[in-house]
């Protein structure tokens, strides 16, 4: 046992019993972690990937393209033997590589002609290094729309039971946005929003002068604009605006684990930190009906362990959460713990990034921008709100941004030499493009279990998808083409092209729902606190617990249940039920 500069103990062995495990160290982890430790709880966050150190393992943090053996892009045959899903995600490249999973180490399988791109990051911090960092409450538009419809099972929460928790996240984050008093889109705490270039300015004036019922907002976001006095005493500072977030920020500009929620539990003197320790599976007891800890997989000895506390939150990513659940088994629950409904790994959702149209915009040849914005424009959902749409359930809003042509979009196809530097000299004409982030519907069928026979390297039964999008997400993608095209002919845009495609499921890296909150427990895995309705010192507070997905980012919702979810269970530990 070492203690770390940072105060906090990275552990090897197994010396007590913790008030609270936290299984995850990514943005609801971390979230978790800070959470229970400045209430005063020893707290043990175990994380199945390596350590990373803020600052200092950032290697790819201001490594210019021409300095990289490839100019950024990774070597096909690495990519073909270790990356061949994670390539997918656009964050990847050669300086980012180091934190996303080798594919090779983490198999999975999926049903014939459905596939699915799981996209991970297992290191201390997760996702949290690699989130694009859009940040967008939830409305009751979207609590409410499982019961209106009759998809999915009803949230047992409404927009006020989180309302005050999503102020208290957004306080601590720092998100940067507009007050736009748009009712399917509640206002955050903001701090000031990114500018708009002169060409989107001119785009918004029209689009909202010709549509009544859309606005075009600055993207709402995880970055700190102007920080506020809090924020620079967690050791964070302004955005550069150099757009290489990916890479990992050491001004803690955008928020993540290691910039701002670590630092906070670390500071208690209560936390404890268990990396490179893949948990296998939840320990129950079924005499007093409580999860006592986890058993855990050392990754690099392949030793196993035993870790045991009062509480334990499962924040391992909605796939890597229903794995330790599923895996999780005994004769009270054969077919995974706290699952006596029959529903854990049912309604996988992910959000449609599959539909959209760009456009060139004449004029504005005299017009430029400098930096390189964290962040574009955004319309938030316009549809069956008010009026219904024949073809399709819920709805979808679009990100973009205008530019203009750069040279890597151009400047490549002169060739070299002369040609090529004259190219680059030219700024390229204006363009504009929208694309669509549509809701999913929460479908039984779509789902992931546990492999019959195949495992991974550490012995641990693969994940099987079998999902895929139904006809009403993908008549809401064609309608989010055709309703760009049709906004960029209005508003007198030139040479509009407009597309679907068959990315599949998992790009958009929302997965959700899979260990859903219900009102029923015949018929969901959790209450309206994050809270197992078999097991009361159980808590999922990832994306596996949602019961729809909405058409927003999910990353701020999921922190404002996990801080609830904590408030919650200390003051069920305090009261003695737990």
């Amino acid at each position: 046992m070492t203690k770390t500069t940072n105060k906090s103990i990275h552990i090897k062995t197994q010396p007590q019993v913790y008030d609270a495990i936290v299984v995850g160290s990514g943005i609801t982890g971390g979230w978790a972690a800070k959470e229970f430790c400045e209430k005063g709880l020893k707290t043990l966050l175990v994380e199945r990937g390596r350590p990373v150190e803020h600052k200092k393992d950032y290697i790819g943090e201001g490594v210019k393209t021409w300095e990289m053996p490839f100019r950024g892009q990774v070597e096909k045959a690495l990519v073909e033997k270790q990356y061949p899903i994670q390539a997918q995600c656009y964050a990847f490249n050669d300086a980012t590589k180091h934190f996303f999973g080798n594919d090779h180490d983490y198999p999975y399988s999926t049903e014939k002609d459905k596939a699915f791109s799981w996209i991970r990051g297992n290191q201390l911090g997760g996702k949290s290094l690699l989130w694009h960092r859009q940040s967008y409450r939830w409305s009751d538009f979207d609590f409410s729309a499982n019961a209106k419809d009759g998809y999915g099972t009803d949230w047992p929460i409404r927009y006020k039971d989180i309302q005050d928790w999503y102020d208290y996240v957004e306080h601590h984050v720092g998100i940067s946005g507009s007050v736009e008093n748009i009712p399917q889109l509640p206002d955050s705490k903001f701090l000031p929003p990114f500018e708009f270039n002169t060409v989107e300015k001119r785009l918004k004036a029209k689009i909202e002068q010709h549509y009544s019922d859309r606005k075009l907002i600055m993207g709402r976001c995880a970055h700190l604009s102007k920080p506020a006095q809090h924020h620079l005493e967690q050791g964070r500072g302004p955005c550069m605006a150099r757009n290489e977030c990916q890479k990992g920020c050491s001004f803690g500009a955008y928020f993540s684990t290691q910039s701002s929620t670590l630092p906070a539990a670390q500071k208690t003197g209560n936390l404890s930190v268990a990396t490179n320790s893949i948990v296998h599976s939840v320990i129950y007891d079924a005499n007093s009906n409580r999860a006592t800890g986890v058993r855990i997989i050392d990754s690099e000895t392949m030793e196993t362990r035993e870790y045991y506390g009062k509480v334990v939150f499962l924040c391992a990513s909605t796939l890597g959460t229903t794995q330790i659940m599923l895996n999780s088994v005994s004769e009270t629950f054969p077919n995974g713990i706290a699952n006596s409904s029959g529903v854990l790994g049912h309604y996988l959702m992910d959000h449609c990034y599959n539909a959209g149209a760009y456009a060139d915009i004449p004029g504005f040849e005299d017009e430029f921008y400098s930096g390189r914005r964290p962040t574009g424009v955004y319309m938030p959902r316009f549809q069956n709100l008010v009026d219904k749409n024949p073809d399709f359930l819920r709805g979808y809003a679009f990100s973009g941004q205008a530019y203009r042509e750069a040279w890597w979009e151009f400047g490549g196809k002169k060739g070299f030499g002369v040609d090529y530097k004259k190219a680059i000299q030219q700024a390229g004409g204006w363009k504009f493009g929208l694309h669509a982030s549509g809701e999913m519907l929460p479908r039984y069928e779509n789902q992931v279990s546990l492999h019959a026979t195949k495992k991974d390297k550490w012995g641990i039964p693969q994940l099987h998808f079998d999902c895929s999008y139904s006809d009403n997400e993908k008549k809401m993608m064609q309608s989010a083409a055709d309703t760009a095209a049709e906004m960029f002919e209005a508003i007198g845009l030139k040479n509009v092209h407009k597309y679907t495609n068959d990315r599949p499921m998992g790009i958009a890296i929302h997965e959700m729902g899979t260990a859903r909150m219900g009102k029923d427990p015949k018929t969901s895995i959790l209450n309206g606190f994050n809270q197992a309705h078999d097991i009361p010192n159980l808590f999922v507070t990832d994306g596996a617990c949602m019961a729809s997905s909405a058409w927003q980012n999910p990353s701020l919702t999921y922190m404002a249940l996990t801080v609830r979810a904590c408030d919650f269970a200390v003051k069920e530990m305090k009261a003695g039920r737990i």
